[in-house]
């Protein structure tokens, strides 16, 4: 899994990410480390917390196979539309013949990114566009599965109610209860 992009550095053991996208841990004492190996200041790391009509929250974008489970994951501000997040996980996403997708990830320029890259898009119109265009709804069925990992990752208490204001520790939350899901979906 990738490390979240608003997530340089940890505040509590130094990891950083690298060029190589390596995770190393800097010495305390040590020059070599960009900062000089200071704690980062507070507020300097985003928290990917947002402001709703429902109070502060975040979003959660994943990417699941065709069995349900979780691939690829990115953790948003509440706020930030589902295609915006879709263009920060689109280089992340594995190889597929179709994406199945809600409503809120309809945009033009998203089919035509997935029919470049050789993937039918699966995506039903939104209530307010002009030309809609039609999709399988058939095949927009299996979509459930989808639905299912969200309920799977909900019946986590940590992740249902996000006790952690860190990002980081959310997300290494959200990843741990993944990697329960996809060994338990095997």
């Amino acid at each position: 899994m990738m490390p979240h992009r608003c997530l340089p550095q940890c505040r509590t053991c130094g990891l950083r990410i690298t060029s190589s996208a390596r995770w190393r841990r800097p010495d305390a004492y040590s020059e070599s480390a960009p900062d000089g190996g200071q704690p980062a200041q507070k507020g300097a790391l985003p928290r990917c917390i947002g402001r709703t009509r429902g109070g502060l929250n975040s979003k959660l974008h994943a990417v699941c196979d065709d069995r349900g489970r979780p691939r690829v994951m990115l953790l948003t501000e509440g706020q930030m539309s589902d295609y915006k997040g879709a263009a920060l996980m689109f280089e992340a996403m594995p190889p597929a013949p179709v994406l199945l997708a809600d409503r809120g990830y309809d945009a033009d320029w998203f089919r035509q990114a997935l029919a470049a890259r050789g993937a039918a898009a699966c995506i039903p119109s939104r209530k307010g566009r002009k030309a809609p265009i039609p999709h399988d709804a058939v095949l927009y069925r299996r979509r459930h599965r989808i639905e299912n990992m969200f309920g799977r990752l909900k019946d986590w208490r940590r992740i249902h109610t996000r006790y952690d204001r860190c990002a980081h520790a959310f997300m290494s939350a959200i990843a741990l209860a993944a990697t329960v899901i996809f060994w338990i979906n095997q």
